[in-house]
């Protein structure tokens, strides 16, 4: 795999043991691949659950939704439930630079690999952890999945119209937010690392980062103690920040000051709204939105969602059609950033941090189950016969 598909980037002197499953640690272990790092995903006997989510169906074994988190990972199958398989992981910890688990709390306890018995062992190694709600506290060690912690952490109260119910947001936002999270917890680790020459705990729960994210409502119940309402696809702060249909469909117009207000207003020839005492500052728009909203949605109606899209970027308001993902995939702008990539059939999303010295790059796809098992016990020393042995015992 090295030979044929060399590593470049920012972290090709990283490498990470990724024994996640799921989303949050299997799209950290992706960004720190996608960026050069030596990945290795573990992979049980029965593999990533996520390998059968669907359909649809990318081949046998590769869900899409397995493959948009799992490229650029070498892979090898091991039960680590065995004595041989906790073996194994010690093997590739030994010159490991991360681990990173999702596990249910206490499982590698049982496998005699506490936080202590890391530490000791592995004085250099950065242990990357991601729970439901951490390990202790009344719900320590509880399961949680995205939608629930969307609903536990007043997420989904926020989510939806002001009459309708509550929502779960249409991504998985809590597991991507903590991916995002783990990976600049990793890095603070590994920077940390470089002065004091140890690896330390980068613990992270799902409950955490989801009640992180709560901005600007959770800012209005520390400031009021009132309940924030839902709003819909307005904005609670600001106004007009909204959906409006035009003639060939919604149409999304983001005014953040009094100026872009302004220059909205003048683009739709309509620059007496800016004068209209109920509209000149964003608190007069908000005291009055449900009126605004009803002219501008009038002055739009009749308008193309192109031309509008013209007439805004030209006075310099943020504004854009309400696209479909297809749409948004075949913008311009988006084939142009290389947000569209293709390898060897493979087809996703492509890497947002753009680094002007040390890109990232995909090298390949999701790989099958167990597909490099060989290659990296041979790396470990063990011989054809003895990773023989260990298939027959069941550990690969």
């Amino acid at each position: 795999m090295t030979d044929v598909f060399p590593r470049t980037g920012a972290l090709v002197d990283l490498k990470v043991i990724d024994l996640s499953r799921v989303l949050a640690g299997p799209l950290c272990g992706q960004m720190l691949a996608d960026h050069g790092a030596d990945v290795i995903k573990v992979e049980p006997p029965a593999g990533d659950d996520t390998r059968w989510w669907g359909p649809p169906f990318v081949k046998p074994g590769h869900s899409a939704y397995f493959d948009g988190l799992n490229r650029n990972k070498r892979n090898i199958s091991v039960d680590l439930r065995t004595d041989e398989g906790q073996l194994l992981l010690r093997r590739l910890l030994a010159d490991a630079d991360v681990i990173l688990e999702n596990f249910k709390a206490g499982t590698l306890d049982r496998w005699g690999l506490s936080d202590e018995v890391l530490a000791e062992e592995f004085p250099r190694l950065i242990h990357c952890r991601i729970t439901g709600y951490g390990t202790d506290g009344p719900l320590g060690g509880a399961p949680g999945y995205d939608a629930v912690l969307q609903a536990l952490s007043g997420l989904m109260s926020i989510n939806g119209e002001a009459d309708g119910p509550e929502m779960r947001i249409g991504i998985p936002l809590v597991d991507i937010i903590t991916s995002l999270n783990a990976m600049s917890g990793i890095l603070m680790a590994v920077h940390a690392r470089s002065k004091s020459g140890r690896g330390q705990l980068v613990d992270l729960g799902l409950l955490d980062n989801a009640v992180s994210v709560l901005h600007p409502h959770v800012g209005k119940w520390f400031a009021t103690g009132e309940t924030p309402p839902r709003t819909g696809v307005a904005h609670p702060t600001i106004c007009p920040y909204e959906t409006f249909e035009c003639a060939d469909g919604p149409f999304f117009i983001g005014v953040g000051n009094d100026s872009q207000f302004r220059s909205l207003t003048h683009a739709l020839g309509a620059g007496h709204l800016a004068e209209d005492p109920r509209f000149v500052t964003n608190s007069d728009r908000l005291a009055h939105a449900a009126e605004l909203r009803e002219i501008l949605g009038e002055l739009v109606a009749d308008v193309e969602r192109q031309q509008l899209s013209d007439l805004c970027r030209a006075a310099g308001v943020p504004a854009g059609a309400v696209n479909t993902v297809g749409e948004a995939m075949s913008l311009p702008q988006v084939i142009h950033r290389e947000m569209v990539v293709e390898r060897d059939g493979y087809r996703s999303v492509g890497i947002p941090v753009k680094l002007s010295r040390t890109p990232g790059a995909i090298r390949f796809g999701p790989r099958d189950r167990g597909a490099d098992t060989d290659a990296v016990l041979a790396e470990l020393g063990i011989t054809e016969d003895q990773a023989a042995g260990l298939r027959a015992a069941g550990v690969l």
